[in-house]
């Protein structure tokens, strides 16, 4: 399958919303800019890039390096730091969780997922390797990415045309889970072709997610077109996607948009690819329902209201649980109608 070349996630600088909030004077006409690029984006592709996003250099530098550290272990002492599904938080081992089931459907390659990962958050007690300077690197990192996400949740309101009071009476006490991936078992390992599933088909759980990846190709993007398309992150980009609870609070005028990670491959092996995912999901009591105004005339509510927390454990019972996720029929529909219409890109 061939990406079409009209397929582009759009680069959007932000910066008028991140200098306003660092006393700069605040530049009206400049932050409706960004606020209808972000619309457009929302609504056709779900996913965009974005720069002026104020997180410096050795901040991201930091998280790679910490990264580097833990996952550099052996795995019999990275696996000491495995929690219960039911947690969402340390160690999550190679080929232990397919994201697809999430969606309430099986993986389209039938193997589970290949990358390992290590999350932190909020709401629940997290677990810090002993592993020099992570800690630091790592809590660092998330003050700045949670920075970004509630900035982002501001430029949705204006974008939207409603109060920011929308978004911070649901986010006040928000779930936010920073999820570091690596999708390298060894270096040059042999790889049955069969089970080139770095991360299966999902959409992403909450309001919005910010993510760091490495240069590297493996992110594919599913387009209206039914197609996968590859998307790298530009040189200091940050590559931002809506996740599920923002499609239903717009009653999907904007986009929880599918997408996945196939290794880079050469001769056989895996070439290694890092990536870091901050997800801001909002109060787990918060209840969350289309908005009126985004129900246009005529037309129904596509969702149910649901709180935050159930929505989340639906989720993570598929993913991490091994039971498929019954109520995402919606989202569950789209991939079907992707996988089966269509090969996957290589």
């Amino acid at each position: 399958m061939h990406s079409s070349s009209d397929f582009t996630v759009p680069t959007i600088d932000i910066a008028p919303y991140v200098l306003g909030d660092r006393a700069a004077p605040v530049d009206a006409a400049a932050r409706q800019r960004v606020a209808s690029d972000v619309d457009y984006a929302c609504s056709t592709v779900g996913f965009m890039q974005i720069v002026g996003h104020g997180i410096a250099d050795e901040i991201v530098a930091g998280l790679a390096s910490a990264m580097d550290s833990f996952f550099g272990l052996d795995s019999a002492e990275k696996s000491t730091y495995i929690r219960p599904p039911e947690l969402n938080r340390g160690y999550t081992a190679p080929k232990s969780e397919t994201l697809s089931l999430s969606l309430g459907v099986e993986s389209a390659s039938g193997m589970n997922d290949y990358f390992e990962a290590f999350n932190v958050g909020t709401g629940e007690p997290n677990t810090w390797p002993d592993a020099a300077g992570f800690r630091d690197a790592v809590e660092l990192y998330f003050t700045e990415a949670a920075r970004v996400a509630r900035t982002l949740t501001g430029v949705f309101a204006d974008a939207l045309g409603v109060s920011p009071d929308l978004f911070s009476r649901i986010t006040d006490r928000s779930l936010d889970t920073l999820r570091m991936n690596n999708y390298a078992l060894d270096p040059g390992t042999d790889v049955p072709e069969l089970e080139l599933t770095g991360m299966s088909e999902h959409t992403d759980y909450g309001l919005v997610t910010v993510l760091w990846a490495d240069r590297v190709p493996g992110l594919q993007v599913l387009g209206t077109d039914r197609s996968w398309h590859d998307v790298q992150p530009a040189e200091g980009a940050m590559l931002v996607n809506l996740g599920d609870l923002t499609a239903r609070l717009t009653n999907d005028r904007w986009m929880s948009t599918l997408h996945r990670v196939r290794p880079p491959v050469s001769g056989g092996t895996i070439r290694r690819r890092r990536s870091a995912a901050f997800f801001h999901d909002g109060n787990l009591d918060a209840v969350v329902a289309p908005m009126p105004s985004c129900i246009e005339p005529g037309s129904v509510a596509r969702y149910r209201p649901v709180t935050v927390a159930e929505h989340i454990h639906a989720k993570l019972a598929g993913s991490r649980g091994g039971t498929a996720n019954a109520s995402a029929t919606h989202e569950a529909e789209r991939v079907r109608g992707a996988v089966t219409s269509r090969p996957a890109s290589r």
